[in-house]
């Protein structure tokens, strides 16, 4: 029997009309068996000051922390800003890449996969890419394929945000299960993510 997979999903939009919000929520029905995902907030979690992480991390930060010590894997939806990804996806991650008082770094070594939605022509391309090179310094293994680049985003979802485009519905199938493969891969090689 194969063990359970936990996923963590992270939105890096704040808007209540997120897309990339919206995108995580229809993740949860495409889920394939065996493999659950709880979502993240964002919204409390301060600026990062190393003056204050300290002191002690602050209660939003130190429960996304155990949020993401509790998965065994993320699924991380970010817009594109500026051509890059959001500064509050890149300030959670300041948080979760710090060591806890045993030197323990939640985010190290946990595998991620991406997606993100942009009403505009590129489909978060550029900030997907940009994403993959923060993960580099966290040690994060990265589902590469396929890549869910959700253009034209306000023609993929209806008036209450469920996404109804067919494509990406299988292109999210497929990076849910390569998720799943890649989690199986680690746990083989008995290498247990986020130590």
């Amino acid at each position: 029997m194969t063990q359970p997979i936990r996923v963590l999903g992270i939105s890096g939009s704040l808007r209540q009309g997120s897309y990339n919000s919206a995108l995580l929520r229809a993740a949860g029905h495409l889920l394939p068996e065996g493999m659950t995902l709880d979502t993240a907030d964002l919204s409390g979690i301060p600026l990062y000051n190393d003056d204050v992480r300290a002191q002690g991390y602050p209660d939003a930060v130190q429960d996304f922390r155990e949020q993401i010590s509790a998965a065994d894997a993320l699924l991380i939806a970010t817009p594109e800003y500026n051509f890059s990804i959001p500064g509050v996806l890149k300030n959670a991650i300041d948080w979760a890449s710090r060591p806890d008082a045993n030197k323990q770094v939640p985010l190290k070594g946990k595998p991620v996969a991406m997606l993100g939605a942009s009403t505009g022509l590129f489909g978060t391309v550029r900030a997907q890419h940009h994403l993959r090179q923060v993960l580099v310094f966290t040690d994060n293994p990265v589902v590469n394929t396929p890549q869910v680049l959700v253009m034209g985003a306000k023609d993929k979802f209806d008036a209450n945000l469920h996404l109804t485009d067919e494509a990406t519905h299988g292109f999210m199938r497929d990076l849910l299960k390569n998720l799943g493969v890649l989690v199986n891969v680690y746990r083989a090689q008995g290498q247990p993510a986020g130590v």
